[in-house]
């Protein structure tokens, strides 16, 4: 059995699509969610800018997949491509 892929969240305190995501993944199995507070820390706000090209919370990779924010991560759901990504075999 594979191990999960590490599961990166950036986020914000009081982000409802945040919670949701969060939500759906814990739904799915994820235990460690490695999650950055863009709204504590300005260089991992940056961070993110750079990495996603997009300033909304949350941004997601699954592995080094960027998954995107929450509406991306549950259309991926309803496709039955999160669980398979979780697993560890792409997309």
């Amino acid at each position: 059995m594979t191990a999960m892929p590490r599961v990166l969240m950036y986020s914000t305190a009081v982000c409802p699509y945040c919670i949701r995501a969060e939500q759906l993944l814990r739904a799915r199995g994820v235990v460690d969610i490695e999650k950055v507070r863009i709204d504590l820390d300005p260089k991992r706000r940056a961070e993110m800018l750079e990495r996603t090209a997009r300033r909304t919370v949350p941004q997601i990779y699954i592995g080094e997949t960027h998954v995107g924010g929450s509406d991306e991560l549950i259309a991926l759901d309803r496709a039955g491509k999160l669980t398979p990504l979780l697993a560890g075999e792409g997309i």
